[in-house]
């Protein structure tokens, strides 16, 4: 049976595995599910139509599946938030079910979510996802895998963030962030450079390392336009993730970071 304090609420109807610990004035909704292994520390808040995978840590004050921040949602609308295995959430953490009617707000598995984050309806996170304290995701925003997000980073609703992608401390953007590049500093919509370290530390290689570095200097230092730079780098045998960067570009519909000399 699971571990329950006495001060915790648990409805009827919540799905929750044998070896979960709730903790002190814990809060869980009926139509939820928490996998095996999970800790709910305390004053933690798990609202319906929320599933949380195995092995979860969930901090006290953290609020997951509360209704959207969107004034046109329908409350009649049943929609969704679903956290995936080996997930950390952090004190004060909100994460928001979809807006629209079966839709629904995506966590992968081994994401590090620290302090007062937040993540709005219809967001979609990787694997392996880190943000430090005070990161505020608006709404359809999509983070992919192993992407860091340093304190009190901002992404504007509908971006996306590439994977391995990395947002420096105070960064806000309203544009796209291509695969494995970094923000500069407290400015708004600029790169500086590529994620070195963060694609040492994944096992990239010096060969793929030096793919998005070419990739980079090309897409912003070179002499063509980024339409024709992106035609000419289609046009050559490119390493799989020098092509990420180039497909990323061109499905994004609001345009990429610009470079910051």
């Amino acid at each position: 049976m699971p571990n329950i304090h006495p001060s915790a609420i648990v409805e009827d109807g919540a799905k929750i595995a044998d070896d979960v610990t709730i903790g002190p004035f814990c809060y869980v909704q009926s139509d939820t599910s928490i996998g095996p292994g999970s800790v709910l520390k305390s004053h933690v808040s798990i609202y319906a139509h929320s599933s949380i995978g195995a092995n979860a840590a969930i901090h006290a004050g953290a609020v997951i599946g509360d209704l959207p921040q969107d004034l046109e949602f329908d409350p009649d609308n049943i929609s969704t938030v679903t956290i995936g295995d080996d997930c950390i959430i952090r004190e004060g953490v909100t994460i928001h079910r979809g807006t629209k009617h079966n839709t629904g707000t995506v966590i992968g598995n081994g994401c590090f979510l620290m302090g007062n984050s937040h993540v709005a309806h219809n967001c979609t996170l990787g694997d392996g996802v880190i943000f430090a304290n005070g990161v505020l995701l608006g709404g359809y925003v999509t983070i992919g895998d192993g992407a860091f997000l340093s304190g009190n980073a901002m992404v504007h609703q509908f971006c996306k963030v590439g994977r391995l992608a990395m947002m420096s401390g105070l960064c806000a953007i309203s544009k796209d962030l291509p695969p494995f590049f970094i923000t500069h500093g407290v400015t708004g919509n600029l790169v500086s450079g590529i994620n070195t370290i963060g694609l040492r530390r994944a096992g990239f290689s010096p060969q793929a390392r030096s793919a998005v570095k070419n990739v980079f200097r090309r897409i912003y230092l070179g002499k063509l336009n980024l339409g024709d730079t992106l035609a000419e780098l289609e046009s050559e045998d490119l390493l799989p993730e020098a092509r990420e960067v180039v497909d990323f570009i061109k499905t994004s519909e609001r345009g990429i970071c610009k470079y910051h000399g």
